[in-house]
């Protein structure tokens, strides 16, 4: 439980009435106001469109410090674990709280390898999907039917079933993505290796085929994992609170994570990395930069600056410093250190971090400003961008979805609303109107 920290005595102006409201304390950040009384005691709901100013749930997965540009992962700052982790050691800590042991991190290991297979009837699903259908449409829906075939173990209430779900759910959602791909290429179905790493596996699964021998290059492999470390969690954000919500009806997990994915899928969200390519793509070359700002300060054009500024961070985003530099590496060691768009991505950011505009509206690059040119580098198309964020994602969602579920206060998601519609008023029959 919150540590109760204060006491605050509201009073309603209108009605003379008063109420006490206490503040908890955080292990780390600002107190929270328990506004639960409210409807009791005044008949009054607070208004907080977008939940700038509401937490939504007691969490111990992930901390933001957005002032700062802190990100912690159970405690651990994410500069730490991108610089000496996994992505599977992460998956674990975020799952079960604490980094493994070696015997620990082992046997995780060998469970998520040993469930990457997905039934055989799953890949028909794909036959399905037309050929030039979005992946992420694809993964949602094969997500949801995932719990037609695993139906034995969706006991929400039993830990055994929620342990076995989260290592199925990390095994197989690579599987899925590279099916996807895949069939968007119109090539055969790769299956996955009991020999390879996790991130090895899953580009053996996306860019070999049968007709010749396919060796994983270690610099995109090691590059993948760190940009899933990276991607892993990032608090109660827009497809992790999805997830959270339908969770709390008591539905299966499968079709929870599929409403996270359906959630990510937005350009707001999961697909602002592409949406970074396509803006310097539009820019073209250093020489446009000064006019394409000039179009980003202007009112009256719509134009954004596409990969700054974040909905959280009113810093520097933490995971966007160490991409940039793995970015650097990543094109040094593929003989790609001349790419156009990543010198054009490194010429804006100095440009912007100079420019009295966007310096005083806290506009700093975030994580999508540097990820789509390093999945770009190692071959993967734009619209597996948010499939990649998802496959990264998928083990933050486990977790927060775990904790909630082995809550015994949880209640189901029912937020209010501020009506504004009609008041009652009578039917009119079809001839009087």
């Amino acid at each position: 439980m919150p540590t109760k920290s204060a006491k605050y005595q509201l009073t309603n102006l209108s009605t003379g009435k008063s109420s006490e409201l206490e503040s908890f304390s955080p292990t780390v950040g600002p107190d929270v106001l328990n506004i639960a009384p409210l409807n009791k005691d005044h008949g009054l709901f607070t208004f907080d469109p977008g939940f700038m100013s509401t937490a939504s749930t007691e969490s111990k997965v992930t901390y933001i410090d957005g002032d700062k540009g802190v990100l912690l992962y159970r405690g651990y700052p994410i500069e730490q674990l991108a610089a000496k982790s996994s992505f599977i050691e992460v998956a674990y800590l975020l799952i079960y709280g604490e980094l493994p042991t070696a015997q620990r991190l082992a046997e995780f290991q060998s469970s998520i390898t040993r469930h990457s297979m997905i039934n055989e009837s799953l890949l028909r699903f794909y036959n399905g999907f037309q050929y030039d259908a979005h992946p992420m449409a694809q993964i949602s829906a094969v997500v949801a039917s995932m719990a037609a075939f695993y139906h034995d173990s969706l006991d929400i209430y039993n830990a055994r079933h929620r342990e076995i779900f989260a290592h199925r759910i990390i095994a197989k959602i690579p599987t899925i993505s590279a099916a996807a791909y895949k069939h968007m290429l119109g090539q055969p179905f790769m299956y996955p290796k009991n020999d390879l790493d996790y991130c090895g596996n899953l580009l053996q699964m996306f860019f070999a085929v049968p007709c010749e021998p396919y060796v994983v290059e270690p610099v995109y492999a090691q590059a993948l994992d760190l940009l899933l470390i990276l991607h892993a969690d990032h608090e109660q954000n827009a497809s992790t609170s999805t997830v959270r919500l339908a969770g709390s009806t008591g539905t299966n997990p499968y079709a929870a994570i599929s409403a996270g994915i359906a959630a990510l899928w937005g350009p707001a969200h999961g697909g602002a990395n592409e949406a970074v390519l396509e803006m310097l793509e539009e820019i073209g070359t250093v020489d446009n930069i000064d006019k394409f700002l000039g179009r980003v300060k202007d009112k009256q054009d719509n134009t954004k600056l596409m990969g700054f500024g974040h909905r959280v961070y009113k810093n520097f985003d933490p995971r966007a410093k160490i991409i940039r530099e793995a970015c650097h590496k990543v094109l040094a060691k593929l003989g790609r250190s001349d790419n156009p768009l990543f010198e054009l991505a490194l010429r804006l950011e100095e440009i912007a971090l100079k420019d009295e505009y966007f310096v005083s509206r806290k506009l700093y690059p975030n994580v999508d400003f540097y990820s789509g040119i390093i999945y770009s580098a190692i071959g993967i198309p734009r619209a597996m961008f948010t499939v990649m964020f998802a496959i990264a994602r998928t083990a933050g969602w486990v977790a927060h979805w775990q904790e909630m579920i082995s809550d015994p206060g949880m209640k189901i998601g029912r937020p209010r609303q501020l009506y504004t519609g009609q008041t009652s008023r009578d039917y009119v029959p079809i001839e009087q109107r």
